[in-house]
């Protein structure tokens, strides 16, 4: 797809966010709320947010800990999940915290899931070889054990039962909001180079 189609609005839905205080997740919740849906957000740090309106509740909960948001589940629509770290050590935030959102929607009958990942899982075929050997030997060492974790996350989605999408975004960039770009299903995206973290919301 090379450019959108025209806009036309949805029912409004409720919907639940994980990860809200980061870049992507910051902008999932504004324009949530700008088209007119209800938005429930769990995170850690709710003061980092700095979001108001009045069809906007902020909770503190954990994804590691499933009893801190289980019941703010209860009635949505569709829970989307940007959930993210910001160091390279180990981790399970991505595939533990996934697990434990997917564990929660099944117990409570929500099956619509989006969440996260990153397309530098994996090397598409058509990249230029000074980009391939850069991915290869810089960027996918350096961010080994996200990569490992959200590797495992996709992996349990696919096991899970529930309506999931998966979004593999390249490279992310602080831009505006074009409401231009291309998005392929289930195959690899050519000369896909990045990315706004608005355009991603959107």
């Amino acid at each position: 797809m090379g450019c959108r189609k025209p806009y036309r609005r949805q029912r409004t839905m409720k919907v639940v966010v994980f990860g809200a205080t980061g870049g992507t997740g910051r902008q999932v919740v504004i324009q949530a709320l700008e088209a007119g849906h209800e938005v429930t957000v769990i995170a850690r740090n709710p003061e980092a947010l700095y979001i108001h309106g009045e069809r906007l509740e902020i909770f503190q909960g954990d994804v590691l800990d499933p009893a801190s948001f289980s019941k703010r589940i209860v009635g949505q629509d569709a829970v989307l999940s940007a959930l993210g770290v910001n160091h390279r050590k180990p981790t399970s935030v991505y595939s533990e915290g996934t697990g434990n959102i997917a564990k929660a929607m099944q117990e409570v009958g929500v099956h619509r899931l989006i969440s996260l990942s990153s397309a530098g899982l994996e090397i598409p075929s058509d990249t230029p070889w000074m980009v391939r050997q850069t991915i290869k030997l810089v960027i996918q060492p350096m961010f080994k054990y996200a990569y490992e974790d959200m590797a495992r996350m996709e992996e349990k989605l696919q096991k899970s039962g529930l309506n999931w999408t998966v979004v593999r975004p390249p490279r992310l960039t602080n831009g505006q909001k074009t409401g231009t770009y291309r998005t392929t299903i289930n195959k690899h995206l050519p000369k896909a180079r990045g990315i706004t973290r608005a355009d991603l919301a959107d």
